[in-house]
């Protein structure tokens, strides 16, 4: 790949601001290229860490065993759940059926400059946004997270060896976002407070906390208990889409699901989980709050849904039926709910490219010619 000013040579080595396209330019690619080139992306990446050779390979890789060196949070078996599941999902057949539902899209829309501000509690949360942006025809201006950088403009620049034209549309920044006509941004309960503030007199997505739930009816199998662990474990529980509360049947012995979660239990050896860990440990102690200690998490008794690291809250139900109005009255707070009869055990942090964050289509909002700010 050759340098040139304001291409992606240059984005890659600017420490403040990553300019890869040119405002002036216009969008050339079809709905078909995009697709091909999103689609051969995830080709690349599923190489990649399959570890044969591709030109990313060895970058990849580093990326993955490294990453924690950043962000503690980000393990190299964590990483590479995240960019599996994104590379799983890209293929020509599932882009296809994604785009087919927005006959609009063939009309070859876009052309706005979309700011996107990244969260950074899992890796790669904002390749989604970054994505769809980009396979609606529109512009990508994206303010980064300091924690979760080098993986999503490494993405980018797989992007842009596969179809140069993207080194046009893609913008990305650590400082303020510039020159957008809207806006997804994604943080927490506070930080949308400031997105009001900044971004509310523009059409937006502004995302705040969520968390996920599941329900066990007592029939479920060994394995559909051990899948519901990756629920709750993987990335260390600080996802929007993992399991931070289940419900139980009255009766149910909740310590007995710490039997079939045994193959997580070296999480409590990583140091930040530990911390949170004892930290919350000691504090149920010095309160003299009820909870059981499995050695590994912490089984707390609870009506909350949004519980802390190394905690997982709890309630028991006698109608299935009654749970299900009840979890409906407060359905904007959760993101995924997992059970025999909703999102399976061990998917919640597998998303199709249609599953959107908060149910909020993101397409049809990048679609929309007058579109108003959803909050």
């Amino acid at each position: 790949m050759r340098r040139r000013e304001g291409g992606l040579e240059q984005c890659l080595s600017s420490s403040k601001f990553y300019n890869i396209f040119a405002r002036s330019r216009k969008d050339l690619m079809t709905l078909k290229e995009r697709i091909s080139a999103f689609s051969e992306l995830g080709k690349i990446l599923r190489n990649a860490l399959d570890g044969k050779e591709t030109m990313f390979t060895e970058e990849l890789i580093s990326l993955v065993s490294n990453q924690h060196l950043v962000n503690p949070w980000f393990t190299p078996v964590n990483v590479r759940l995240a960019v599996k599941a994104i590379a799983d999902e890209l293929t020509e057949e599932n882009l296809v059926k994604w785009t087919d539902a927005y006959p609009e899209l063939k009309n070859e829309p876009g052309g706005r400059n979309v700011g996107i501000v990244m969260a950074g509690n899992i890796p790669l949360v904002g390749f989604h946004d970054f994505m769809t942006v980009l396979i609606t025809g529109n512009n990508v201006v994206a303010k980064t997270s300091s924690k979760d950088k080098e993986l999503i403009i490494f993405t980018a620049k797989v992007l842009c060896s596969i179809n140069r034209e993207f080194a046009e549309k893609i913008i990305f920044t650590d400082g303020l976002l510039k020159s957008f006509d809207s806006v997804i941004a994604t943080g927490s309960d506070n930080s949308s407070r400031y997105f009001e503030y900044y971004f509310g007199k523009y059409p937006h997505i502004i995302r705040k906390n969520r968390n996920s739930i599941a329900i066990i009816d007592g029939s479920e199998t060994g394995s559909e208990l051990a899948a519901l662990g990756i629920d709750i474990f993987s990335y260390f529980g600080l996802g929007c889409r993992n399991v931070s509360k289940i419900f139980l049947p009255e009766g149910y012995d909740a310590y007995k699901l710490s039997g079939a979660w045994k193959e997580f239990a070296g999480i409590v050896d990583h140091n930040k989980y530990a911390n949170n860990y004892d930290y919350n440990k000691a504090i149920y102690m010095v309160n003299r709050e009820p909870f059981t200690d499995t050695g590994f998490l912490l089984l707390k008794e609870s009506p909350a849904i949004s519980s802390p690291v190394s905690v997982l809250y709890y309630e028991f139900y006698r109608d299935i039926n009654k749970l299900r109005f009840e979890i409906d009255n407060y359905k904007d707070k959760v993101q995924c709910l997992i059970s025999k009869n909703d999102i399976p055990f061990g998917m919640s942090q597998h998303p199709h490219l249609w599953d959107y964050a908060d149910g909020i289509d993101t397409v049809e909002f990048l679609l929309k010619k007058n579109y108003a700010g959803i909050s």
